[in-house]
């Protein structure tokens, strides 16, 4: 599935409509350049979940976890993550196999533990489409 986004708010909206969809124990996985708008999918994910509290990336923690929506929401960043057995100290497959949903930014780092059904979403830009236009793949729904 491709979908195009023409303003950061289409973003936000798309990412709360797979939010709505998503089930426990489904894994996202998110991939995209800096820029790209990985955090606004990401705060609309949430706000389809119903999570309130505000969402940021984190990139400095590695996993944020919110537990006020309808399940459990695992944010991953595992951008400055140095090797993957780093997953397993912050016991990753709690996450990936409990009762909550999973969003990994930058999943192709950690591909070696990904299981094999996941939900691949790719942001892309094209500037001679305009400065706020993204194409966002989904792939594994």
């Amino acid at each position: 599935m491709v979908i195009e986004s023409w303003k950061p708010e289409e973003t936000f909206k798309f990412g709360k409509k797979l939010g709505e969809d998503a089930y426990p124990s489904s894994i996202f996985c998110l991939n995209g350049d800096l820029g790209v708008g990985k955090t606004v999918f990401t705060q609309g994910f949430a706000a389809g979940l119903g999570i309130k509290e505000p969402v940021d990336s984190p990139t400095f923690t590695i996993v944020k976890q919110y537990d006020d929506g309808r399940m459990p929401f695992y944010h991953f960043d595992v951008y400055r993550i140095g090797d993957v057995s780093e997953m397993d100290e912050i016991g990753y497959e709690d996450c990936f196999y409990g009762e909550g949903v999973t969003l990994i930014e930058w999943s192709g780092l950690i591909r070696e533990i990904l299981p094999e059904q996941v939900i691949t979403v790719t942001i892309e830009k094209d500037l001679e489409k305009g400065f706020d236009y993204r194409k966002i793949t989904v792939e594994g729904m």
